[in-house]
């Protein structure tokens, strides 16, 4: 098993994950007893129904064993040492719990940050906040504002907003590079014109405001505010920013529910736009499948217009 935890490694896998595939191609072969070159399809299907009628495994449970096989056998091709892969075309079921969001349209995306704007930045009433609290909310909502064109434009995840240096947005061209991970591609995105002048309003002069609470530099775009009680921050992280955001924003439209549903309503955007290979790059999605779990999600866009135009 050591070079096919090579094999894993190279596909920078995580290592709970590598360790999971090694135990799970294990002990596939410890049941069928049968050397690689001689398992069938038919040997796969009876583990994993060994899997679920005697061990009372869930489907997603089968199928990470059944990933680990189909990992094994794709390592075993590339090496030449067996003729097929018998678990190639193999699927189970039932594995996806689909989230039901509310999609929204890029109008309504449009409007949520209208509104966010107008309550949360232009006419916030500040008179509940100490005096010497003011200014770090006021900054704090406007780097959201600037957040929120972003999730709202480029589909990124919120991990992702957490990631993007300075260096990464380009005005002149209209340009935003979103770096990759082990989960994401790396792709640079456009932006959008109405978008020019509010992240030039935030680069140019809140983020200077912004640097002054930090007791060092940092090189990223967007960053966190300390904590009320305190000058200085000591996170070099921006992903606490978003539970009290997520409130904000619930508190503008009861159908809002997190911000993977912002990322699901852009992404079904692109592939009702430009379609599915495209939609792919976009979203960083490494394997087509990923981009293909939000069809669904454009598929009842594409009813909900069927029904609107042609109501008989």
């Amino acid at each position: 098993m050591e070079n096919f935890t090579a094999y894993l490694q190279s596909k920078n896998l995580a290592q709970s994950s590598i360790n999971h595939y090694t135990d799970y191609a294990s002990k596939f072969f410890a049941y069928s007893k049968k050397e690689a070159a001689q398992v069938e399809k038919k040997d796969v299907l009876k583990y994993l129904q060994y899997l679920q009628n005697k061990k009372g495994y869930e489907n997603i449970t089968r199928r990470n064993h059944l990933i680990a096989i189909n990992h094994y056998f794709t390592f075993l091709l590339k090496n030449e040492q067996v003729a097929n892969n018998p678990a190639t075309l193999i699927k189970i079921r039932g594995t996806h719990k689909r989230h039901l969001y509310k999609i929204y349209t890029p109008e309504e995306l449009e409007t949520l940050f209208d509104t966010y704007y107008t309550l949360f930045v232009k006419t916030f009433d500040d008179n509940h906040i100490p005096k010497n609290q003011r200014k770090q909310s006021a900054l704090s909502k406007e780097r959201n504002a600037a957040i929120l064109s972003i999730l709202i434009n480029q589909g990124t995840t919120t991990k992702e907003i957490d990631t993007i240096l300075l260096q990464d947005i380009d005005l002149t061209k209209a340009t935003l590079k979103i770096q990759g991970s082990k989960k994401s591609n790396e792709r640079t995105l456009p932006l959008k014109a109405e978008q020019i002048g509010l992240l030039m309003h935030y680069i140019n002069t809140l983020r200077p405001q912004l640097l002054e609470y930090h007791t060092a530099d940092s090189n990223k775009l967007f960053l966190p505010m300390p904590e009320f009680s305190k000058r200085d921050t000591e996170s070099a992280t921006l992903m606490h920013v978003f539970k009290p955001f997520t409130s904000q924003l619930k508190s503008i439209d009861k159908n809002f529910v997190n911000f993977k549903q912002v990322r699901a309503s852009v992404i079904t955007y692109w592939l009702k736009t430009y379609g599915l290979r495209k939609a792919q790059h976009y979203a960083g999605h490494r394997y087509i499948s990923s981009t293909e779990n939000y069809l669904p999600n454009e598929m009842e866009t594409l009813t909900d217009d069927i029904s609107k135009y042609n109501p008989f």
